[in-house]
């Protein structure tokens, strides 16, 4: 098993907005919390996987995160030791819809590309 690695958590920052901080403002403090918490979990335990964490596809992985009745589900993608936040919601399905991973996908070449 590899050495877990820290990863610095980085966001995707689109015309001076970062979506998906903007997405948790939006939320519950207790929500937050627990997405926050799921979130840096990862980066000091990186690489691990589920439950808590899912490859996708590409280069996209998703956090998931239990709340009462619903998932949120935070997609990244890892480059170097950064952690890039690319796009968060919340579902009731089990399944990732997959206009959401190709936003992720789409969000993290405009990164690496420097085009946000």
């Amino acid at each position: 098993m590899p050495t877990p690695q820290r990863l610095d958590a980085v966001s995707f920052d689109w015309k001076a907005a970062a979506p998906v901080r903007e997405w948790l403002k939006n939320l519950p403090k207790d929500e937050r919390k627990a997405i926050g918490e799921d979130i840096a979990y990862v980066q000091f335990k990186w690489p691990i996987g589920k439950p808590r964490v899912d490859h996708l596809r590409g280069a996209v992985w998703e956090v998931r995160t239990s709340l009462a009745n619903r998932i949120a589900r935070t997609l990244f993608a890892v480059e170097g030791r950064q952690m890039v936040l690319l796009h968060g919601f919340i579902t009731k399905t089990q399944q990732t819809p997959n206009p959401d991973i190709k936003l992720a996908e789409k969000r993290f070449k405009e990164w690496q590309h420097g085009e946000t």
